[in-house]
């Protein structure tokens, strides 16, 4: 059964370009309505929610979610089409929009309470589990003008997860305040789950619609690009992003290589001994280059150089850095066991890895070639080389690196 029935729905805006800064100015211009213009913030979407499900809506910026989150909630009304809910509703949109400064925690309750559909003795009955929720006891008789704004947002979240609602409306406010209490948000959520409210929520965070979410929709530009499970839709968003990125980045390279080359007086070209370090490229499952990787997928780190002169047994070796400066890891050919009996000219080197540990961030990379002992270095490139590394079709770990380990169970008799 669904909860939650949205059909044909668009919803459009009126943009005023040129508003009037005085009367005289209101009065005399007769031409307004040439200065607006409109604006389709969704465009005919139509999804079923079933009851009792966790539901997320997905997106850049600008895509429709929060427009069609308000629809369903009843606060914008749709231009065309329409919205069906069965349940009683209640809405993470604003936290605390409610609460007056110069009233008490205890006040703001039972007002805030009030404004979502509870009675009296339903908020007596509450009351003390919400103040304890929201960690705000020592304060729960003090005007909220003076709470800090953390404890001003625990104690409206806490408000609108109390109420039993059939269904809850989130918009980017799953998680908030310290990490403490960004746990028990979680868990009062999963315990909702288990009592069968529909949850439906706004998130920029994908690893929250993969691991908690039954289902999602994807919306661009106002448009439904894709409904399914929360990992399926999760995964072809992804898929989206990167390859937008990819494609920006590749044309930020392509404009760098036609600058013009540097005046008269700048520094020159820089040159090593006997082989140079030419460049590094970062090859994908696709085999293309770029300064992009993918969680979990193929990546070959392609060191290219030049050699001046014939060498003889030379080391390539490559080590990573965090952005917050922690060296993660480092190898070389000596290391692995892999001899280069000779380098003349250009040519490259290619560390390849059937997944990539490292989990969605950004990266520093350094490479050097040295000499047979790892004594002497040719060349060095000091975490010249930058490294994205996205989130892709699995859902990334904590931390800095994948285990890529695997589970099994094993049950007495």
């Amino acid at each position: 059964m669904s909860a939650i029935v949205v059909e044909g729905v668009s919803k459009r805006f009126r943009l005023q370009t040129d508003k009037a800064h005085s009367v005289k100015e209101l009065i005399t211009r007769r031409d307004r309505s040439a200065d607006e213009q409109h604006f389709w913030a969704l465009k005919d979407v139509s999804l079923e929610i079933p009851e009792g499900s966790m539901y997320a809506l997905v997106g850049h910026n600008g895509s429709g979610k929060s427009t069609l989150l308000r629809c369903i909630a009843g606060i914008y009304q749709p231009t065309e089409g329409s919205v069906s809910a069965t349940g009683r509703m209640s809405t993470l949109l604003e936290l605390g929009a409610g609460f007056h400064p110069d009233l008490t925690g205890r006040e703001n309750v039972y007002m805030n309470a009030t404004i979502l559909g509870m009675g009296k003795k339903q908020i007596d009955a509450s009351f003390d589990k919400i103040v304890e929720f929201a960690g705000v006891e020592d304060f729960i008789d003090s005007p909220v003008k003076i709470y800090s704004s953390g404890m001003y947002v625990r104690l409206g979240f806490s408000v609108a997860v109390h109420v039993d609602p059939e269904i809850l409306i989130v918009d980017e406010v799953i998680a908030v305040g310290d990490a403490e209490f960004q746990r028990k948000c979680f868990d009062h959520l999963f315990e909702l789950r288990r009592k069968g409210t529909t949850i439906v929520v706004v998130t920029h965070g994908l690893g929250t619609v993969q691991s908690m979410c039954d289902g999602a929709a994807w919306l661009d530009h106002g448009v439904l690009q894709m409904t399914g499970t929360g990992s399926e839709v999760a995964a072809a968003y992804l898929q989206q992003v990167n390859e937008a990125e990819r494609r920006e980045r590749d044309l930020a390279e392509a404009a760098v290589e036609e600058e013009p080359t540097a005046p008269s007086g700048a520094p020159a070209p820089r040159r090593a001994e006997d082989v140079r370090i030419d460049r590094v490229e970062f090859v994908g499952a696709d085999g293309v280059p770029s300064n992009f990787a993918i969680h979990r997928e193929p990546l070959t780190i392609r060191v290219r150089y030049d050699a001046v002169r014939p060498v003889d047994r030379p080391v390539v070796g490559l080590a990573i850095h965090s952005a917050s400066d922690v060296h993660l890891t480092g190898t070389n050919t000596k290391i692995d066991g892999y001899q280069i009996d000779r380098v003349q000219g250009a040519g490259y080197v290619d560390f390849y890895m059937d997944q990539l540990h490292l989990t969605p961030g950004e990266y520093e990379v350094t490479v050097a070639i040295s000499d047979e002992f790892v004594q002497h270095n040719y060349d060095r490139r000091d975490r010249e080389f930058r490294l994205s590394v996205r989130e892709g079709t699995h859902q990334a770990p904590e931390g800095l690196t994948d285990l890529l380990g695997a589970w099994t169970n094993h049950q007495s008799d």
